[in-house]
């Protein structure tokens, strides 16, 4: 079932790399009228994942807000900042001051370290804030989205759903529904273009889907 009361701060996490984190914020924050905040990026600095959501987007009331780390290298962050000769420090990644909801997307999947110690998943119950998961249809997508739940549920972790990216499998979808007793948020189909027109029409969907806004 889809929660009475949808939070107003969350975090995006996904089951992998290149699973559509990005595509996904996009939608929420257009849905939300929320801000944006990536706390760490590696790589594709003048490309960066804050600019492709800032371009989607049609409203003028979501804000940006910089990230806390800005490594120059498309690697692992915790591979990316030693060749920055940076250190990510978990306690100096502080949560923006907004009076508007707010969208947090993650680098990588959830057990991606930060440090030599700490991980993604460290960060997310650090901040206490609930997942919402993007899934995304290939061969291991089922392992996958099963780990990641069951990461957080070990940290009691909250997670609101599940958003499937890219083409329908429905058996997949199916399965990993049942046996995780999540919602599912949404489904985002393999566009060829995305465009604001786009994440509007699938921003709609969502508020329908949730009762937001």
């Amino acid at each position: 079932m889809i929660p009475e009361q949808f939070p107003t701060q969350f975090i995006v996490a996904g089951i992998g790399t290149e699973i559509g984190k990005t595509v996904v914020s996009a939608i929420l924050v257009e849905a939300l009228q929320a801000d944006y905040w990536k706390p760490v990026q590696s790589g594709a600095l003048d490309d960066s994942d804050t600019e492709t959501v800032r371009h989607l987007i049609s409203n003028d009331i979501s804000q940006f807000h910089p990230e806390a780390y800005r490594l120059t290298q498309p690697l692992s962050p915790h591979a990316a900042a030693e060749l920055d000769n940076v250190r990510i420090d978990l306690n100096s990644i502080v949560l923006p001051q907004t009076s508007n909801a707010l969208i947090i997307e993650l680098a990588g999947g959830l057990m991606v370290p930060l440090n030599d110690r700490e991980l993604n998943l460290d960060l997310v119950q650090q901040f206490g804030l609930p997942v919402l998961l993007v899934s995304r249809n290939y061969l291991g997508s089922i392992n996958h989205t099963l780990l990641s739940v069951d990461a957080c549920r070990n940290r009691n972790i909250p997670i609101l759903g599940i958003i499937f990216n890219g083409p329908t499998v429905t058996s997949s979808e199916s399965f990993i529904l049942t046996y995780t007793n999540l919602p599912c948020l949404g489904r985002i189909g393999q566009e060829t273009q995305l465009t604001r027109d786009a994440i509007r029409n699938y921003a709609n969907q969502f508020t329908e889907l949730t009762g937001t806004r």
